[in-house]
């Protein structure tokens, strides 16, 4: 159905209503809590190397323990939220990734920290493909990219909010107090989550022309996709790709860009006249902010494109070869001495990271039905969070051996013009997967 078809139906049917951006906020808040708790390690690592006496491989092998975890929950996940539904599916993720979160609270040794992020890890595998199929049980084709794109600005919120809010908290009652207040917003989510979430015609609050207009795309058949069906298909093999090429930039941005800034620029997180100074928290605030830009404003373009009468096949593209030029920068950034400008280049590439995704994980809605699309984003994020593992134990070891970031920034300069390049070898014209029949009625 055209946009226009779409506005007359809802002048015959009255006016369309915008309660399905009031879920794409719940979404938003959801991501947010899932970033805080997830990154809440990496601005404190300053301060538990010193408290734990850490290596940087054991920090690296904690990591790896999240990225292992979330990885063998995207693997299972998208399979379960697609059987449970989205209501009950992202209800049990956001209560144990919750519990979880709080539990890094009682932590006392490397083992303690690595059992917490593993259970985290597992929890928080939910987040990504139950928002994904939200989206795509909310919101027409025309507005899923842009919807995306504001829901996953919730990543970089809950990034931005971190080494702001962690540090205070630290201050006032200690760095356990800090897990255990994270964890417990996300509790409090969780209520407002089962309260609020229905699909679109089981919901009270959503009138008959907004109904319309989210189903105005043609309807997909019932059933599930199994793992195989879906691997056979080149249209999931091009998010999977993507995924583990490019996610892993994501992680070392997450992880280790506190450390990056305490090592190129002498910016720290350490105890300071009997209190916590923050000399990083400004420039991650920064990087950040661009990021939330780029995740907006990368879902707008295509978006835009496509209503200008742009194919979808085009307009994804050129917004994804867009944020993949904007990343190539960031290979100099170690090699740059001032701070301003370093902060810059890496929020250009944060940003233009968040642009990719928010269209990557569109290609999954433009690509297949609505009942196969958390099972693919599954596989797509299991290996993307593979990748993480492979960036993490790099991590590691590189600067460990040798302090320096160099070998990092390099691989993440080019990697999404090689990913954006084998993408287009996979789908060409975007082309939706044919799925056959008989896989409707697969478990």
């Amino acid at each position: 159905m055209t946009d226009t078809a779409a506005a007359s139906d809802a002048g015959a049917g009255g006016r369309i209503g915008r309660y399905r951006w009031g879920i794409c906020a719940l979404l938003f808040f959801a991501i947010t809590i899932n970033y805080v708790d997830r990154q809440i390690v990496g601005v404190l690592k300053p301060l538990l190397e010193e408290e734990f006496g850490w290596s940087e491989n054991d920090y690296a092998n904690i990591v790896v323990a999240f990225q292992t975890a979330y990885a063998i929950g995207l693997l299972l996940v998208g399979r379960l939220i697609d059987a449970l539904g989205t209501r009950w599916g992202m209800t049990l993720a956001i209560g144990l990734w919750s519990v979880a979160a709080a539990a890094h609270a009682g932590a006392s040794s490397v083992f303690h920290f690595v059992a917490a992020r593993f259970a985290l890890g597992l929890g928080e595998a939910g987040g990504f493909p139950g928002a994904i199929k939200a989206v795509s049980e909310w919101f027409p084709k025309r507005e899923r990219a842009f919807a995306t794109g504001l829901f996953n600005a919730g990543a970089n919120v809950g990034a931005l909010v971190t080494p702001i809010l962690v540090p205070l908290l630290v201050l006032a009652w200690g760095w356990r107090a800090a897990f255990l207040i994270t964890g417990a917003s996300g509790l409090v989510l969780l209520a407002f989550w089962i309260i609020v979430y229905r699909l679109p015609r089981e919901h009270k609050r959503i009138g008959a022309a907004e109904l319309a207009y989210i189903e105005s795309d043609p309807a997909d058949p019932p059933g599930r996709v199994s793992w195989t069906v879906a691997l056979k298909s080149r249209q999931a093999w091009a998010f999977i790709i993507g995924k583990f090429l490019t996610d892993p930039v994501w992680w070392l941005f997450l992880f280790w860009l506190p450390d990056f800034f305490a090592r190129t620029h002498g910016l720290t997180l350490l105890p300071q006249g009997g209190g916590i100074f923050v000399t990083f928290g400004p420039a991650l605030v920064a990087v950040y902010l661009l990021a939330d830009v780029g995740s907006i404003g990368g879902g707008w373009l295509s978006s835009r494109l496509i209503k200008r009468g742009w194919s979808v096949n085009a307009g994804r593209k050129t917004a994804m070869l867009v944020c993949a030029l904007c990343v190539t920068p960031v290979s100099v950034a170690a090699f740059v001495d001032s701070l301003p400008i370093a902060v810059a280049i890496i929020g250009l590439a944060a940003a233009a990271h968040q642009g990719w995704s928010a269209n990557l994980f569109t290609l999954t809605s433009d690509l297949f039905p609505r009942r196969a699309v958390a099972t693919v984003v599954g596989l797509g994020g299991f290996a993307g969070a593979v990748g993480g593992m492979f960036i993490a134990k790099f991590a590691g070891w590189t600067l460990e051996a040798t302090g320096s970031y160099i070998p990092l920034l390099l691989f993440a300069g080019v990697t999404y013009l090689v990913a954006l390049g084998l993408i287009h070898l996979l789908v060409p014209r975007l082309e939706p997967a044919t799925l056959p029949a008989e896989t409707g009625l697969q478990s």
